[in-house]
């Protein structure tokens, strides 16, 4: 089958590409305080990666509160104004179609942390000092 003469670019280049620019535009309504509710303005919300499916219908952006506290409140204040975000993502980015969004807690920091007291520790230490 023929590529497409519109794009010439690799498949998971273009999910990378549009991943970014929803989380910039998830994160500039986040920093602005856009967003009409009492939790996310008083919060410092970082979204720190934005996954999107093949067919870029599916959004699922992973995010942190500010020193991650509360983050029970803010994902379910994130999800009860999801079709406001999705709203936005849509007119700002021009998307054939609006990519729906799920909001997801990014664990990633605890599990450096984890990984982190793990190298630290005495035992695992001495170990690496003899390879």
């Amino acid at each position: 089958m023929a590529r497409s003469p519109h794009s010439n670019e690799d498949p998971a280049v273009r999910l990378l590409k549009v991943g970014e620019r929803v989380r910039h535009v998830l994160s500039e309504i986040l920093l602005r305080g856009q967003v009409h509710d009492d939790v996310l303005t008083a919060h410092s919300v970082s979204v720190t990666e934005v996954r999107m499916s093949p067919d870029l219908r599916q959004a699922r952006a992973y995010v942190k509160p500010l020193l991650g506290c509360d983050e029970d409140k803010v994902l379910k204040a994130l999800r009860q104004n999801t079709a406001f975000f999705q709203r936005e993502v849509a007119q700002r980015l021009g998307l054939k179609f609006a990519p729906k969004l799920q909001f997801a807690t990014d664990v990633s920091f605890d599990e450096a942390e984890r990984i982190e007291r793990l190298l630290s520790d005495p035992k695992v230490a001495r170990d690496l000092d003899e390879a």
